[in-house]
């Protein structure tokens, strides 16, 4: 399956995948383009993070005075609190700092913190950086962390993939900017959809198809898909179904998708699920038609539609407006059936889904959003 790694890794608690410099890089030239004083003025927190190997900490602060920040916060677990701190190796940043303390490295978290030129050497960049211990291990939920997050204007990072609802749930409750990444199915969460609904998070620009590469810790087991060591000895999955969570605007989901009418889908689609049919197919329990793929929407309908997840890729909310989603029981008001035994042995099954019914038979879809495309 295509989110096997992320599912084995969120069971396991193997949550230490290191975010590469380029994807962040990318990420981030997108909100730039669109807002270029986006940054600006601004205190960045990235929490859950090791400052010392942090690709996130070490593009911050190279680019500190580029972006105009006001203060850059990296903090990191204790030793203690890792997965995999068997394999942990202290810096030599930080061996060679006075204050370095093996015991402390065990048992609290670091904090980085940039906000002035220490060298003076007329620039504040990376190496301006300072450092101390936590007094506590570093936990994002501890209150030291809590009161970092109230100070801060934008939360960025790579949460662990087994605490993405609750550490998203931790900056909702602040009320914070931020760009984040996860899973996609994070979207059917029903902590993260009625966000999704009503505009308050989205999805960000730079990875809508394929996969990414992270770099995970020494002793992580290489049993996934698809995997390599590079020339240093450094190990790297390569992981699909991860987007970039944000609240930050950019102007990709400004960009109405371009739409066929539902005669010329029907006609020239590239998708034999559509090309050939009579007419798109209507749900059995619910009162929309199966879109079973975002480029195969149609421009001339005005009802309900069922779309796949990844739809989010392409949302514009100019464009469309979302009712719901058939993982989460009625909350779209669209629903018109509920199974009961009688209908079938995997009822309970049906009544989470979207369902086609082909004769006697049921068949149930993945999970789909409810969209009606907005008309001026």
């Amino acid at each position: 399956m295509a989110n096997s790694n992320l599912t084995n890794a969120k069971n396991a608690k193997n949550d230490e995948f290191y975010t590469q410099y380029h994807d962040i890089e990318k990420e981030i030239a997108a909100y730039l383009e669109f807002n270029p004083d986006v940054f600006k003025g601004k205190t960045i927190l990235l929490p859950c993070d090791d400052p010392e190997w942090s690709n996130f900490t070490k593009f911050f602060a190279q680019n500190f005075e580029r972006f105009g920040l006001k203060k850059l916060i990296s903090t990191s677990y204790a030793v203690e609190s890792k997965k995999y701190k068997s394999a942990y190796q202290p810096t030599l940043f930080e061996v060679n700092d006075p204050q370095f303390d093996a015991y402390k490295t065990k048992k609290n978290g670091k904090i980085f913190t940039l906000d002035h030129d220490k060298s003076g050497d007329g620039k504040t960049d990376v190496n301006d950086l300072e450092w101390h211990y936590l007094a506590g291990d570093g936990d994002f939920k501890s209150n030291e962390i809590k009161k970092l997050r109230d100070e801060a204007d934008i939360i960025i990072t790579n949460p662990p993939f087994s605490l993405f609802r609750e550490f998203l749930m931790w900056i909702v409750e602040a009320d914070k900017q931020f760009l984040i990444i996860g899973n996609m199915n994070a979207i059917t969460y029903k902590e993260v959809f009625p966000l999704i609904k009503s505009n308050k998070i989205w999805l960000g620009p730079s990875i809508s198809s394929g996969d990414r590469e992270f770099q995970v810790p020494d002793e992580y087991p290489l049993n996934a898909a698809s995997w390599r060591i590079d020339e240093e000895g450094r190990k790297f999955l390569r992981i699909k179904g991860v987007r970039w969570f944000t609240n930050l605007d950019h102007g990709r989901r400004h960009q109405p998708l371009p739409l066929m009418s539902i005669a010329d889908n029907l006609k020239y689609s590239k998708h034999k699920e559509v090309k050939g049919k009579e007419a798109y197919e209507k749900y059995d329990n619910y009162d929309a038609i199966e879109v079973p793929f975002t480029d195969a929407i149609p421009n001339d309908y005005e009802c309900a539609m069922g779309v796949p997840i990844s739809f989010l890729d392409k949302y514009s909310p100019e464009q469309f407006e979302i009712f719901g989603i058939t993982d989460r029981g009625d909350n779209s008001g669209l629903k018109i059936k509920e199974y009961t035994e009688l209908d079938a042995s995997n009822y309970g099954d049906l009544n989470r889904r979207g369902v086609i019914k082909v004769g006697n038979e049921y068949k149930s879809t993945y999970a789909r959003l409810l969209i009606k495309r907005k008309t001026t």
